[in-house]
C-alpha cells in the first residue's frame, strides 16, 4: 500500500512503524472473511481493510471524526486477520498505533471518558478490584441477574507445592485473575509441581499493561510493563528456566514487552529477554511426560474455546487441544472455534451489544456437542462464556489437577 505520511508524525517512532505495516498490505481482503465485526455489520470499515484504510488516512493528515473513533474501538483486536492475512501485515501494532492517533485527536464524550478512566483506575491494580470482587461474591445472592451473571462463584484455590525443584519457574500472578479465579495458577502451580517444576510468585508484580496499553494509555501501560521486569528481574538473574502465563492474553503482551520497550535505553535489553522467556502454560505442559500426572480424562465430553489471544495472537494453535486429548478428553466438535467469544478484554464492557452477539454464537457453537464442560485458556474468556450458560467453564489446566 503507498503511503504519504504527514510532516506531523513521519519522523516519530509511531509515525514509522504504522508506514512500515502499512506498506505490507496488498488489499486482497482476505481478511474479511475472518473478521467478526465485519461479519455481524457487513460494513467494510468495520473490517480488516477498512480499518487500514481509516488509519492510513489519519497518518496522511485527513480529518478524524468520531466515526473514525467509532470503527476502530469497534475492533475486537483479536488478530484473526493476522491468521488469514497471507502478506504477514501485523495488524495488531498498526491499530493500537492508529488508536492512540485517532484518540489524541478526537475528544470523546464526557460518560465515554469517565468510563475509560474507570476501568484503567480499577482493573489493573488487584488490591483495588480484590475487595470489589469479594463484596460481589458476598451480596450475589441478592444482585439483579445482570450483574451476578457477572460475578464468579468463590472457589477455594488448595494448597500451592513449597518450592523444592531444581527447575524454576516464574508466574504472573496478573490483575483479575488472582481475584475472580486464584484456583487457575494454583492448579497450575500443583500441576507444574508433579513434572518437577516449582512455579514461584515474584513480588510485586501485577498487571501486564494490556488495560492501560488497548485504552491508549501507552505510557501508562510502559509503567507496568518496566514494574514487572523490575519484580522478575532478579529471579531471571538467578536461573529461572521461563516466566509462565496462564492467561493467554497476558501472554500475548508480555511476549510483546521487548517490541514495545525497543526504544527504551534501559530497559529494551532486559524487555527483549523477558519476552524471550515468556511461554504459554501449554507450550511448558505439552513438552512434559504426560503419563506422570495420572490424569484419566476418558468419558468426560470438552468443549474447548481457544482464545484469540493463543491461536492468533501468538500462534499456538491446537497446542492444548493435543494434551487434551492425549489426556483422553473427549473433545467436542466446535464450528467456526477460530471466531471470537466477544470478551476481548474491556470491549465486553465498552462495546456490550456487539460482545453479547459474539458470545450469544460462540455458546451456540460451543454448545453444540452437548459437552459436560467447557474449557478455556484466558480469565477473559471464562468469565464472559460463564455469564452466559450454566455449563461449568473452566481453564484447561484444572482439568488435569483433578
Amino acid at each position: 500500500m503507498q503511503t504519504a505520511i504527514a510532516d506531523f508524525i513521519k519522523d516519530t517512532d509511531l509515525g514509522q512503524e504504522a508506514e512500515r505495516i502499512l506498506r505490507t498490505c496488498v488489499h486482497c481482503g482476505f481478511c474479511l472473511a475472518t473478521c467478526p465485526t465485519y461479519d455481524l455489520l457487513g460494513n467494510e470499515l468495520d473490517s480488516p481493510r477498512g480499518r487500514i484504510y481509516l488509519i492510513k488516512q489519519a497518518m496522511e493528515g485527513s480529518e478524524v471524526t468520531a466515526r473514525t473513533q467509532l470503527h476502530l474501538d469497534r475492533c475486537l483486536t483479536c488478530r484473526n486477520c493476522e491468521t488469514t492475512c497471507p502478506s504477514g501485515v501485523r495488524y495488531g501494532h498498526l491499530v493500537d498505533a492508529g488508536r492512540k492517533l485517532v484518540e489524541d485527536k478526537v475528544q470523546r464524550p464526557p460518560a465515554q471518558r469517565a468510563i475509560r478512566w474507570a476501568l484503567r483506575a480499577v482493573l489493573p491494580h488487584h488490591r483495588r478490584i480484590a475487595p470489589l470482587v469479594r463484596l460481589g461474591q458476598l451480596f450475589r445472592p441478592l444482585l439483579p441477574a445482570a450483574v451476578r451473571k457477572s460475578v464468579p462463584l468463590r472457589r477455594p484455590p488448595g494448597a500451592w507445592p513449597e518450592p523444592c525443584h531444581a527447575r524454576r519457574m516464574l508466574v504472573l500472578e496478573g490483575c483479575v485473575q488472582p481475584s475472580m479465579a486464584p484456583i487457575i495458577n494454583a492448579s497450575a502451580a500443583r500441576v507444574l509441581d508433579r513434572f518437577g517444576i516449582s512455579l514461584v510468585r515474584a513480588p510485586g508484580a501485577g498487571c501486564c499493561g494490556a488495560v492501560s496499553h488497548h485504552l491508549n494509555a501507552h505510557e501508562e501501560g510502559r509503567h507496568f510493563i518496566r514494574r514487572n521486569i523490575d519484580a522478575w528481574w532478579p529471579q531471571v538473574e538467578a536461573g529461572a528456566e521461563a516466566i509462565v502465563m496462564t492467561a493467554s492474553g497476558c501472554g500475548a503482551m508480555v511476549k510483546d514487552y521487548g517490541q514495545l520497550l525497543k526504544d527504551d535505553p534501559a530497559y529494551a535489553e532486559k524487555a527483549a529477554r523477558i519476552s524471550e522467556l515468556t511461554r504459554d502454560l501449554s507450550e511448558i505442559v505439552s513438552k512434559e511426560n504426560l503419563s506422570v500426572l495420572r490424569v484419566d480424562g476418558a468419558g468426560r465430553s470438552v468443549a474447548y474455546h481457544p482464545p484469540c489471544t493463543l491461536q492468533h495472537g501468538q500462534k499456538l494453535p491446537g497446542v492444548v487441544e493435543e494434551i487434551l486429548t492425549t489426556m483422553g478428553f473427549d473433545l467436542t466438535p466446535v464450528p467456526d472455534k477460530h471466531f471470537c467469544c466477544g470478551s476481548a478484554g474491556t470491549y465486553s464492557i465498552l462495546q456490550k451489544d456487539l460482545s453479547q452477539k459474539l458470545l450469544a454464537n460462540k455458546l451456540t457453537a460451543l454448545h453444540s456437542g452437548t459437552p459436560e464442560v467447557i474449557a478455556t485458556a484466558n480469565i477473559g474468556c471464562q468469565l464472559h462464556l460463564q455469564s452466559g450458560t450454566g455449563t461449568p467453564v473452566r481453564h484447561w489446566i484444572e482439568l488435569l489437577d483433578a
